[in-house]
């Protein structure tokens, strides 16, 4: 394919799957957030009474058996990549695609799989038992020793991020390129820019992307609260994910999937395909900061927004709804409110913002995947997911954060910001698609 024709290939998207701890499909993800829900409760998936934080975004009622009799192949599978083979299912489902009516060559996967719910605990009691009692040294080979005797190899595999992607690609026969994105807050947004750059340039045609996470478990809890990166406001679950309110106290871990079925325009017209939106934009930087902070003037973030709209060909007046990644930590949510402000001046004033993490958590590597399909279903029924739980403004914090109450607003262009640890930024533009 000719360099020239490759720059003519438009992006949209066919097909959406979910997996939150709003509802276990997208559909009903969407009606809980225009409905203004939480799904942030105590954590049930292991004894966090001696935590600091003892709150998060489970997923609910969540049938591991079905799974596995759909597919036996997930016995062993990490939570993580049970969330992202429903959501999976889900999107290939809603994109009408039938197997054996496109070329399975050109289907290919880029993903955001980070550690697909390893069993901690497990392995945790496995360590301990190495241990004997009154023995001050203990030599490496006994953990082997143990590790041998009580733990299972497919387990531990299971444990490794790509398996969730092997397990993708093998039942939905994907036989083109395949990659994993392991860009923290940011991974599935940058696996989604990356998938519509391979549509782009004429590797693929069609690209299954987002991506899926499940980090509760203890060290997944005690790493963020040691950074002091969670809210502890554990007396009030539903109220504690607060992002651009003055009282904001950190954000709330939560688990798991969002998948799209992203595809060349031609492709999906041919096919009769509905689609939900077009992708026109992605901007990737680096902060070259800290492993934590973003950069005090949000230059890095600031530079994602600018590259995205100017790939989509959008100015500051044609962007109608700006999906923050607003995460509620005091310091971020301050500087992304900046990055917005220098990216798209006094617009910026004129345009809701809103954050979805307020209700959902923060699925770290598939969180940018859920904002993303916040953005396209704002699009298709011209309503804005509110932030909830915003009650005192911060004067730091001077936006139009949409709070509280989903509202009914026109959406031609949405931009969609990830900002991850280290200091990963991702900007995705999506537009109404237009013959």
């Amino acid at each position: 394919m000719a360099a020239t024709d490759c720059k003519n290939r438009r992006i949209v998207v066919t097909g959406i799957g979910a997996v939150t701890p709003l509802g276990n499909s997208a559909a009903e993800n969407w009606e809980n957030m225009k409905a203004a829900k939480s799904g942030i409760a105590a954590i049930s998936l292991f004894d966090a009474s001696d935590f600091p934080t003892r709150i998060a975004g489970e997923v609910k009622n969540f049938d591991f058996g079905a799974a596995v009799r759909d597919n036996p192949r997930l016995s062993e599978a990490g939570r993580g990549t049970f969330f992202a083979f429903r959501a999976a299912q889900e999107a290939v489902r809603d994109s009408g695609l039938k197997e054996g009516a496109y070329d399975s060559r050109r289907f290919g996967l880029y993903f955001g799989a980070a550690d697909s719910g390893f069993d901690f605990n497990a392995f945790a009691q496995t360590m301990t038992d190495s241990f004997v009692p009154g023995t001050p040294e203990i030599h490496p080979g006994e953990y082997i020793t143990a590790a041998v005797r009580n733990m299972s190899a497919v387990a531990e595999l299971e444990a490794q991020p790509f398996m969730t992607l092997s397990h993708l690609a093998s039942w939905f026969r994907l036989r083109g390129p395949v990659c994993n994105s392991l860009t923290a807050c940011a991974a599935s947004s940058q696996a989604i820019g990356e998938a519509f750059e391979w549509i782009r340039r004429g590797d693929a045609d069609i690209m299954m992307t987002g991506g899926s996470h499940s980090m509760v478990y203890p060290l997944g809890i005690a790493g963020f609260s040691l950074l002091t990166a969670l809210s502890t406001r554990n007396d009030d679950p539903a109220r504690a994910s607060r992002p651009f309110d003055k009282n904001r106290d950190g954000f709330v871990l939560a688990e798991g999937a969002c998948v799209l079925i992203v595809e060349e325009l031609s492709h999906a017209v041919k096919r009769g395909a509905r689609i939900y939106g077009e992708i026109v934009g992605y901007g990737a930087t680096s902060d070259a900061y800290r492993m934590t902070d973003m950069d005090p003037e949000g230059a890095g973030a600031c530079r994602a927004v600018e590259i995205a709209m100017k790939k989509a060909g959008l100015t500051p007046e044609g962007v109608d709804y700006v999906n923050a990644h607003g995460t509620a930590t005091q310091i971020n949510d301050a500087i992304e409110t900046l990055v917005i402000k220098k990216a798209l001046g006094e617009r910026a004033y004129k345009i809701p913002v809103s954050s979805i993490k307020s209700m959902v958590g923060h699925m770290i590597a598939g969180a940018g995947a859920l904002e993303l399909a916040a953005c396209l279903f704002s699009i298709r029924d011209s309503v804005v997911p509110p932030t909830i739980n915003y009650e005192t403004p911060d004067p730091k914090c001077d936006l139009d954060y949409v709070p509280n109450e989903a509202r009914a607003h026109r959406v031609r262009a949405a931009l969609s910001n990830s900002f991850g640890f280290g200091g990963q930024n991702i900007c995705l533009a999506v537009k109404h698609y237009e013959i």
